[in-house]
C-alpha cells in the first residue's frame, strides 16, 4: 500500500495559482498517495483560524504533519497558519523576499493583485463565446477570424482545448468534427478549405477513444473499438493527405495540450 498524506492548497484568492505548482511539485513523489483540499479565499483571521483547525485534525487522523503549500499575502493571516502542526511551504514568501533584495523595494502585500495584471477579462470572454459558438463545426461563417482550428475524431479532446487556450491565454479558437462521410471523400470539408494554415489536428489512441465513448453511449457501434480503430486512421491518412500537422492526445492533460499547440503554432496569448 502506498505511503498516505494530506497535501493542503491554501490562498487568499482563487488557489489556481497554488495548486498548480503544488500539484506539480507533489507529482515528483510516486510513492505516497496524497489527499489533496484546496482551500480558497482564506483571507480572514477567523477564516485562517478554521484553516488550522483542519490541518490539525488532518494530522492527528494520518499520523503525519501535512503539507500546506500557500499563497498568502496578509501577514496576520500568514502567521496563523504557520501555528498549525504541517510543513507549511509559503510560495509567494519563498519568491517576494529575494525579489524585494534585488529590486531595492517593498512589494505591495495587496492580495489579489495578480488578478489585475495580464489578460482582460472582456478579452477572454469573448474568446470563450467564440469557441462555444464554433464548437463541433456550429457556426462556420466566420472561421477566418480563428486563430486556430482544430480537427479530429469526435471525443477527441477539441472542445475542452478550444475552451482552455479561450479561458487561460484568450485565443480565438474553433473546432471541427472529421466524420465517416468526410473520410469517403477524401478531402478536407468545404468550410475548412481555405482556413489550412490555421488547422491543427488531434488525435488519439483507439482504446482510449473506446473507453471515452463508452462512457457516453456504452454498448454501441459509436463506442466500439473496431470503429474507433477505422475513424482514427481514416481521420490521420486524411490529415496526412491535406498536409495538416497532427498531436496525439492519448496520455496528455488539456492544459498540456494547449501549451504544446502554442509552442508549435507560435500562437501568443491575447494582450502580450
Amino acid at each position: 500500500m502506498p505511503k498516505k498524506r494530506t497535501a493542503f492548497f491554501v490562498s487568499d484568492r482563487t488557489a489556481i495559482t497554488v495548486e498548480k505548482l503544488g500539484r506539480s511539485l507533489l507529482s515528483q513523489f510516486d510513492g505516497i498517495q496524497f489527499v489533496q483540499v484546496t482551500l480558497p479565499f482564506v483571507d480572514s483571521i477567523e477564516k485562517a483560524r478554521d484553516t488550522v483547525r483542519q490541518i490539525n485534525e488532518a494530522s492527528m487522523a494520518d499520523g503525519e504533519r501535512p503539507i500546506v503549500f500557500s499563497t498568502l499575502i496578509l501577514p496576520a493571516v500568514h502567521n496563523i497558519i504557520e501555528q498549525s502542526d504541517a510543513l507549511i511551504l509559503d510560495l509567494f514568501e519563498s519568491f517576494i523576499v529575494p525579489l524585494e533584495n534585488e529590486l531595492g523595494m517593498p512589494s505591495s502585500h495587496a492580495v489579489g493583485k495578480s488578478h489585475g495584471t495580464g489578460l482582460h477579462y472582456t478579452e477572454r470572454m469573448d474568446a470563450v463565446n467564440y469557441a462555444m459558438n464554433h464548437d463541433d463545426g456550429g457556426i462556420t461563417r466566420d472561421l477566418g477570424s480563428a486563430q486556430i482550428i482544430l480537427v479530429g475524431v469526435s471525443r477527441c479532446g477539441k472542445t475542452p482545448t478550444c475552451l482552455y487556450l479561450a479561458l487561460q491565454f484568450g485565443i480565438l479558437s474553433a473546432n471541427y468534427p472529421l466524420v465517416p462521410e468526410d473520410f469517403s471523400d477524401g478531402v478536407l470539408p468545404s468550410a475548412l478549405k481555405h482556413h489550412r494554415k490555421r488547422i491543427y489536428g488531434l488525435t488519439i489512441q483507439p482504446e482510449r477513444l473506446a473507453q471515452i465513448r463508452a462512457e457516453r453511449k456504452p454498448n454501441s457501434r459509436y463506442a466500439s473499438l473496431e470503429n474507433c480503430r477505422h475513424e482514427i486512421a481514416q481521420a490521420e491518412k486524411l490529415m496526412k493527405q491535406a498536409n495538416i500537422p497532427f498531436l496525439d492526445v492519448t496520455t496528455i492533460s488539456v492544459e498540456e495540450i494547449a501549451t504544446t499547440l502554442l509552442h508549435l503554432t507560435g500562437l501568443k496569448r491575447s494582450g502580450m
